[in-house]
């Protein structure tokens, strides 16, 4: 059985409630549970992870090393200009799938920037919850290549 570790960012926690027209109306724990389902047809195991803390999800990066096989990463705005993050996933060299609910690419010209995207296996957005399914898929099919 496969190991993956769910990471959300900062105002993650606030999903149902924030902004509800971007990042729809699902809280996050509902969220967590469609890909704990989602994971359980795979064979895959999710641990699931949320910090508004930079250095915290930095921790959980590392601390997936030697025990995660795969990460999804919505690291929220840090995505736009952590480089801590970045090197932290450089350095685990764990498959990670950079995920955001939002299509970022429609959104400010600040949130099309990736620092994270270079570093990650892959990146899925716009798809709302569904990004996260889809990121899981990604991850599957990598463990199965």
């Amino acid at each position: 059985m496969k190991n993956v570790l769910v990471i959300n960012g900062p105002n993650l926690n606030m999903l149902g409630v924030r902004e509800p027209g971007i990042y729809g109306d699902s809280s996050l724990d509902a969220i967590c549970k469609k890909i704990e389902k989602k994971a359980e047809e795979y064979d895959i195991k999710c641990e699931f992870y949320q910090s508004n803390v930079e250095g915290e999800i930095v921790s959980a990066i590392q601390g997936a090393f030697g025990e995660a096989d795969g990460i999804i990463l919505n690291a929220g705005a840090y995505t736009h200009y952590s480089i801590a993050i970045r090197d932290a996933i450089s350095a685990v060299k764990i498959p990670v799938i950079e995920t955001h609910l939002s299509n970022v690419f429609q959104r400010e010209d600040f949130r099309h920037v990736s620092m994270i995207g270079p570093v990650c296996a892959g990146s899925v957005s716009g798809l709302g919850e569904n990004s996260y399914l889809v990121a899981l898929e990604a991850l599957k099919l990598l463990f199965n290549k």
